[in-house]
């Protein structure tokens, strides 16, 4: 039989600490802030965050991005000066996105040894040497006409001119002195031409991560507006995921692996936190997570009209996306939350 609780007395001169169910009493190790940040399970960290650059070619003076305000296009010239104030939030690797003065049908500005990520990795790599890791998004959707993230044949993107021009873009980068090259076209084979392709050339010490599940989400769209490379007809979802399905994530995650990935990354992060745990769970491999330009939007929108805490909502999500699984993050919010760390 079930004791009778409700004839307990709940004060503290009683014996209910005796009883058959006593009360556990959680509510211990959250009684003030000393306690609760001794056992906090899960700990942000600025060397967990990775800073995404737009770098514009052509230009003298920064543009802000209406959609994902605090953030800018940066020119060239000004690169040094914004590595360095990352740098020293304590921030230890950056992202680069280019945005070339010119494009063409096939991006051919993609794999120029004076592209702007090429000239933007060496200035950057001269500069700090390896005081910060270099990373490189691989695709072609802002060096196209069209923007699609491939080779275009008759209104379709073609998988496999496209991983060949993936792959020289990545050796491209590779020879500028990037440490890693992200391919995020997801053309299916882009990981195992790009990793041949590097082998062959002599950078072998490059490394890959990989847009292993890469969803179509609207989330990008203030991405495509920093970037200027929304597609010109159709969409991305014929090679970017169903937001719905985690076992073809799983499909890609392994293929990415058995292609020779260093790190499997999925994007978005917030939506799919449990796509972060399956993968976690389920490779040895580090999990990168992209907290994209949507999700910083959707905070900033909300804070500046006053109806939620942004560094509190900040913390709060990017502390989720490590508790699922994430090694690092990729986020627009890494300088906010890399000088937040420093003050507390």
């Amino acid at each position: 039989m079930w004791p009778n609780y409700s004839n307990m007395k709940t004060n503290t001169n009683n014996k209910y600490s005796n009883a058959a169910f006593p009360i556990v009493r959680l509510r211990r190790l959250r009684k003030n802030t000393a306690v609760r940040e001794l056992l906090q399970e899960v700990r942000l960290s600025a060397r967990d965050l990775i800073c995404p650059l737009f770098i514009e070619e052509g230009v003298r003076e920064p543009s802000m991005i209406n959609s994902m305000p605090e953030i800018q296009r940066i020119p060239l010239h000004k690169a040094i000066n914004e590595v360095e104030t990352i740098s020293d939030l304590g921030i230890k690797a950056i992202i680069l996105f280019g945005i070339p003065s010119s494009k063409d049908d096939r991006g051919t500005s993609a794999f120029s040894d004076n592209g702007i990520i090429q000239q933007s990795t060496r200035l950057i790599r001269d500069h700090f040497g390896d005081k910060i890791a270099i990373i490189t998004d691989v695709c072609l959707c802002q060096y196209t006409s069209h923007g699609h993230c491939g080779i275009v044949m008759n209104k379709k993107v073609d998988n496999d001119s496209s991983i060949n021009t993936l792959s020289r873009i990545a050796i491209s980068h590779a020879r500028a002195g990037a440490d890693f090259v992200a391919p995020s076209a997801m053309m299916d084979g882009q990981v195992k031409a790009i990793r041949e392709g590097l082998d062959e050339s002599g950078f072998s010490d490059t490394a890959i991560i990989g847009y292993s599940a890469k969803y179509a989400s609207p989330l990008y769209g203030p991405f495509r507006d920093a970037a200027h490379c929304t597609p010109e007809y159709g969409d991305r979802r014929t090679y970017q995921m169903p937001f719905a399905n985690i076992r073809e994530a799983m499909h890609e995650i392994d293929e990415d692996i058995h292609e020779g990935v260093d790190i499997i990354m999925i994007k978005p992060a917030i939506p799919y936190l449990d796509v972060i745990y399956k993968a976690k769970s389920s490779t040895n491999l580090p999990i990168a997570a992209y907290s994209v330009s949507g999700e910083y939007a959707l905070i900033k929108a909300a804070a500046m009209e006053g109806w939620i805490d942004e560094d509190a909502v900040m913390t709060e999500f990017l502390t989720s996306i490590k508790r699922a699984g994430a090694d690092i993050i990729i986020t627009y919010h890494a300088k906010k939350m890399a000088q937040l760390l420093l003050n507390r």
